[in-house]
């Protein structure tokens, strides 16, 4: 692990063998990753782990233009792309149903105080986190970093290039703003201060 650095920086000066060789060693990590995007899916989907760390592969070797710091920036790319995969999957089973049939995903344990059922529709989700980077990319770009990518405070300062109080304050208002549009109230509703 302490040569992903140096293979990012090859990778990212167009050395493709870099990737080869960084990719077992993140592999692990990686597959974990998609175990918990997909235990928040429903049983029958139709991707395995194996198969969504594949497609994200495949769409992590097409970027261009990304500066890689380290590892924890690379899983947070990597996050990223594993939740655009499954949401083009959503996405693509609902056209394909067309009988309004919604998919349902259980958000991390970080977001469980939204409420006492944790079950968010994977599309609902997707939307409410549209408007926050609409808001505030960083917020945005944090509840990937912790939610879907499994970040810590520490590994998502350091991704985002903020201190760890500001990703604890960014952390703080991103899942109230979420715990308000999945519950169906609007920011600013009641009285409240913003």
């Amino acid at each position: 692990m302490s040569n992903v650095g140096a293979l990012l920086d090859r990778w990212e000066h167009g050395d493709r063998a870099a990737l080869d060789e960084m990719l077992p060693s993140l592999y692990s990590e990686l597959k974990e990753l998609a175990r918990i995007y997909l235990s928040r899916e429903r049983p029958d989907h139709t991707l395995q782990p194996t198969a969504l760390v594949h497609e994200a592969y495949m769409k992590l070797v097409q970027q261009r233009q990304v500066d890689w710091r380290n590892r924890a920036h690379f899983l947070g790319v990597a996050a990223s792309v594993m939740r655009r995969v499954l949401l083009h999957h959503a996405r693509d089973r609902k056209m394909q149903k067309r009988s309004g049939g919604w998919e349902r995903i259980e958000l991390d344990d970080a977001l469980a105080s939204i409420e006492q059922d944790t079950t968010v529709d994977m599309l609902d989700l997707n939307a409410a986190l549209e408007e926050l980077a609409a808001l505030e990319p960083r917020h945005e770009k944090l509840v990937e970093l912790r939610v879907f990518g499994g970040l810590s405070i520490e590994e998502s300062a350091e991704v985002l290039n903020v201190s760890p109080a500001t990703v604890k304050r960014d952390w703080n208002v991103a899942r109230l703003f979420l715990q308000r549009k999945l519950a169906g109230i609007q920011p600013g509703a009641s009285g409240d201060a913003k």
